[in-house]
């Protein structure tokens, strides 16, 4: 299967939901690096890592059939010459529903490889607070 090469980590952002909307786990699976150390959390789900395990949980939601579509809001970005971190809130829409489920926050972690950018890390949880709130500050919290 040839990978296709993307050239910034925007790209490999856009292809990743791309082929979330369609569905396509060769393209979604295109979109990672091909390493042992991926991983992946989807909401409510366990960390999954290496390729395996992220490939068969892509399996098992695209084999779900439903058509999701997904708008971007409050994307933050912390670039470095290698890795690159994004944050979003991402509002999903299923087919044949009037209205957005509840907003996900996702860290998306894209990684220059020989083979262009590539995704290493997507971490989404549901949000705790709408993103009109994201301006104020929150009490401090240990982690």
């Amino acid at each position: 299967m040839k990978r296709t090469l993307f050239t910034t980590p925007q790209d490999a952002e856009t292809a990743f939901y791309d082929a979330f909307e369609k569905s396509d786990l060769d393209a979604m699976m295109g979109v990672w690096a091909d390493d042992d150390d991926i991983v992946c959390v989807h909401p409510g789900g366990p960390r999954l890592t290496g390729t395996e395990q992220v490939r068969e949980a892509w399996r098992q939601i695209f084999a779900g059939g439903q058509t999701l579509r997904f708008r971007l809001r409050h994307q933050q970005s912390i670039n470095g010459m290698t890795i690159v971190v994004h944050t979003v809130y991402e509002q999903i829409t299923a087919a044949g529903e009037a209205r957005a489920r509840q907003p996900v926050i996702a860290t998306n972690v894209y990684m220059r490889t020989e083979n262009g950018w590539r995704m290493v890390v997507h971490h989404a949880s549901p949000a705790p607070a709408t993103p009109e709130t994201e301006g104020k500050r929150a009490p401090k919290t240990l982690h």
